[in-house]
């Protein structure tokens, strides 16, 4: 049996669409389940080595499965098709969008945690702290509202704006730094995240020991800081080293001197002020 499990709220409501199409590709028997609506405990206890579970939606879809089922045995293989707006996971292991499901069972063993508010979870793209964990925020808020955002136009609002860079110390494998007017600071284990940026581009999920990578951009005005920012679609603004530093470690600290948005793998957290991450 093929369990295939669809959000949804993902890919502006298409994901059902998708997993309709996957549901007439299945040469063996499958079956349709809503995401959100089921107990992970009673499905997992009904499925066997032989079975597949496959998910269906974007970063997030497949962040809050992972953090939903941390603590269950999963005895099947697990796939994955990408139905998000981003799909950076999917750009990062097979750079191009697949025609049909991925198997993803060995990308989720020994993911990175990071620890927000006293609770840890794991994430499998990067931890956005900034202007991309403000974007998330106003994504999320224009959502509710039945609007469509557009991230890139928040993005430059933000920074001319609304958004007003922090005073940050960072500790990397227990050396610590501090910088003035940081604009955001992310920790990353896959190279993409926020919709085809490429903040770490020398970073690898598949490098051993694994690692993770911080990138601090800081100490720019708005006006440098909008001029740079485009450049990060393509991993170019390190060569900015004047303002951009990547530091790679595998514990890493970020403290904010005042409160802001942080995503998860696109899942917003608000009036954060630090957070740690740990591979």
């Amino acid at each position: 049996m093929n369990y295939i499990l669809y959000n949804p709220h993902s890919g502006h409501g298409k994901s059902y669409e998708c997993a309709d199409k996957i549901f007439a590709q299945c040469k063996e028997k499958a079956r349709i389940i809503d995401m959100t609506a089921v107990n992970y405990s009673e499905l997992f206890e009904g499925i066997g080595a032989a079975d597949a579970v496959t998910v269906l939606g974007g970063d997030g879809t497949l962040n809050r499965f992972i953090n939903e089922t941390l603590d269950l045995h999963l005895p099947c293989k697990i796939f994955y098709y990408p139905s998000g707006t981003g799909n950076d996971f999917c750009v990062d292991i097979t750079d191009k969008m697949p025609e049909e499901p991925i198997e993803i069972t060995e990308y989720l063993k020994g993911l990175p945690t990071v620890t927000v508010g006293g609770k840890d979870y794991k994430f499998i793209n990067g931890v956005g702290y900034g202007i991309d964990g403000y974007c998330c925020e106003v994504g999320d808020k224009m959502h509710r509202e039945g609007k469509v955002p557009n991230y890139t136009a928040i993005a430059i609002k933000g920074l001319l704006f609304h958004f007003k860079p922090r005073n940050a110390t960072v500790i990397v494998d227990g050396v610590e730094k501090t910088y003035k007017k940081v604009w955001i600071a992310p920790t990353m284990f896959g190279r993409h995240y926020g919709g085809g940026m490429i903040p770490t581009p020398a970073q690898s999920r598949s490098a051993e020991p694994k690692k993770l990578s911080l990138m601090i951009f800081h100490g720019s005005s708005k006006f440098k800081t909008l001029m740079i920012f485009p450049s990060i679609f393509k991993g170019e603004h390190v060569k900015n080293t004047k303002y951009v530093e990547v530091i790679e470690g595998s514990e890493i600290t970020v403290r904010f001197d005042a409160p802001t948005a942080l995503q998860i793998d696109g899942e917003t957290h608000l009036n954060i002020t630090e957070y740690t991450a740990k591979i």
